[in-house]
Order: C-alpha cells, then sequence, then structure tokens
C-alpha cells in the first residue's frame, strides 16, 4: 500500500481523538499513533476526576487535610491555572468544578438557589495553597480540576510526541479541538470546519491551517434546556449559573491550551468577552446568542504559517 493520509481514532478524556498523518503508510503510522495515544490516555490516567486513583482525585480527597506531593508538571498546570485566574478576573477558576454537583445534564432540573450558594462558598482559588513541591486545598469539600483546559493540554502534549518522531504533515483532533504539526506533503493546508452551534452537521467556517491550533468552547456541547431555555456547561464560578451570552467561541493560536483558553475565558466574559479577544490579537471568530457573527482574523496568516 502507498503512502497517504493515516487516520487513527479513539475515545479519551470524555470524547473522540483523532489522529491524522500525511505521507505515511498505516503501518509506518501506526507506532506513531500508539505513542500519541498513550501520551493522552496518560494525562486523561493522572489528571481525571472520573478515576479515584487519579493525582486530582487525591489531592481532593485531601482537602481540608494533608497536602500532596506534586510533580513538575502538575506544577506547571497549576501556574497556568493561576495565570487564568488572574488574566480572567476570577472567572476561569479551577476549583470551580465543585458546582457539577448540583448541575445534572443528563436530567431536566434546575439546581436551586440554595444549592448554588452552599457550593460557591466552596469556590476559592486563593484556598489552593503552594509550598514546594506540595498543593494543599484548604477547604473540607472543595476541588480542582483541570477539566477547563486538560484536553487542549492533552492535545499539545501528543503534537510534541508526533513532532518529536519527526512527524511534520497532519494533525491532533481532540473533540473538536485541533493542533497542527504541518501542512500537507504537498504544502497545501488542511481545510478545518468550525461546527454551527446549532446545526450539528453544518459549519459556519472553513479554516486553512498548516500550523498552529485551533480551539472552539460553546454552549452546544452539554446542555439541558428547560421551559425553552438553554442551561450549558460553562458556569460562572461566583454565581454557580451557566453562561448566556456566546453560542460559541473559536480561536486560533500557536498551542491549543492558548486557544482554548482564551476561548473560554471569552465565554465566561459574556458580554465583556469580544472586547477580551480583540485585545488578545489573536484571531478568532464568535456567535452570540442572536446568531451574530464576530471575528478577527488580521494575524491569520502569520499563525497559519507556525508549526
Amino acid at each position: 500500500m502507498g503512502s497517504g493520509i493515516s487516520k487513527f481514532t479513539c475515545k479519551a478524556l470524555g470524547g473522540v481523538c483523532e489522529l491524522v498523518l500525511d505521507g505515511m503508510t498505516d503501518a509506518q503510522a501506526q507506532p506513531h499513533f500508539v505513542a500519541a495515544q498513550q501520551e493522552i490516555l496518560r494525562i486523561e490516567h493522572k489528571y481525571s476526576r472520573y478515576r479515584q486513583d487519579s493525582l486530582l482525585s487525591r489531592l481532593n480527597q485531601q482537602a481540608g487535610g494533608e497536602p500532596v506531593a506534586c510533580d513538575k508538571e502538575t506544577l506547571q498546570l497549576f501556574a497556568h491555572a493561576d495565570a487564568l485566574y488572574n488574566l480572567s478576573k476570577g472567572l476561569f477558576d479551577i476549583t470551580s468544578g465543585v458546582l457539577r454537583r448540583a448541575w445534572n445534564f443528563n436530567a431536566q432540573n434546575i439546581p436551586s438557589a440554595s444549592q448554588l450558594e452552599l457550593l460557591t462558598e466552596l469556590v476559592d482559588w486563593h484556598a489552593v495553597q503552594h509550598h514546594d513541591n506540595n498543593v494543599r486545598l484548604e477547604k473540607a469539600g472543595m476541588e480542582v480540576d483541570f477539566g477547563g483546559f486538560g484536553k487542549e493540554y492533552a492535545a499539545d502534549r501528543a503534537a510534541a510526541v508526533l513532532l518529536a518522531a519527526d512527524c511534520r504533515h497532519g494533525y491532533v483532533n481532540l473533540a473538536g479541538d485541533f493542533r497542527m504539526l504541518g501542512p500537507r506533503t504537498d504544502g497545501s493546508p488542511w481545510m478545518i470546519g468550525i461546527r454551527h452551534p446549532r446545526k450539528q452537521d453544518d459549519v459556519i467556517a472553513t479554516i486553512p491551517l498548516i500550523g498552529g491550533a485551533l480551539a472552539t468552547s460553546g454552549d452546544y456541547e452539554r446542555f439541558i434546556e428547560v421551559n425553552g431555555k438553554r442551561y450549558c456547561h460553562i458556569l460562572n464560578p461566583h454565581t454557580g449559573m451557566p453562561v448566556t451570552w456566546w453560542q460559541s467561541v473559536s480561536v486560533l493560536a500557536p498551542h491549543t491550551l492558548v486557544a482554548g483558553s482564551y476561548s473560554t475565558i471569552a465565554m465566561l466574559m459574556e458580554d465583556k468577552g469580544l472586547e477580551f479577544l480583540q485585545l488578545s490579537g489573536l484571531p478568532f471568530l464568535a456567535v452570540d446568542q442572536q446568531g451574530r457573527y464576530y471575528q478577527n482574523q488580521a494575524n491569520a496568516a502569520g499563525l497559519y504559517a507556525t508549526a
């Protein structure tokens, strides 16, 4: 079989992961796919809130008790969380995962104000203590959750594994967040579609990419509708209520971690999200609740050329 486009899919981090390489036979691509998948699964096993043996689960179990020793990778992710907290003026808070105790997006019920009030008292980034290599959650019952950027971090790490093996033509697609390795073997870009937030099988834009990353946050991934109103999984940490301003926000950046973080912060900032995106200088495409489009592609050409 001649070389061409090879694809590999697997389930990871609650979604579908697609790995694509150009210029290789399936047999040549297979060990690279396995290595990238193993890196994604390593991150899932280490940080998943759904695994009792994960590092974050151990941290959460120790909340209000003894500190937990963390390695360099984990401390760097906590440093990233701190930067996002400051960048978002407190709206991107990895201790807000505790709010999922009240929100069940598989059921048609809205939490009471008293439920949310009790839980928002446990949302407190400043109660995450760092001493040397130890991390401690000060309040019993509080939690940390890397769900706001873990998928994007995994996409970047999988891409790093592939790039280290000299895979320069392809991309990682982790549940709709893309990290490009480089153009197709003939130098042409990959055409990446951005999903329509209200029409599952439609796209609102198709973007030519040879490098960088594209990530989208939206109100259509996990949500419920009650009495005609949509409640999505992106929650304001101060009120415990879902955001309502944007249908979706897509951002282009050099790395998926950056693109995903900025798109999520824009969702959390609601009516102030557009100014935040414009000040970032990053190319973006956003859709508000009325279906109006906003974009900035001024710097896109430079981004496409970064692998």
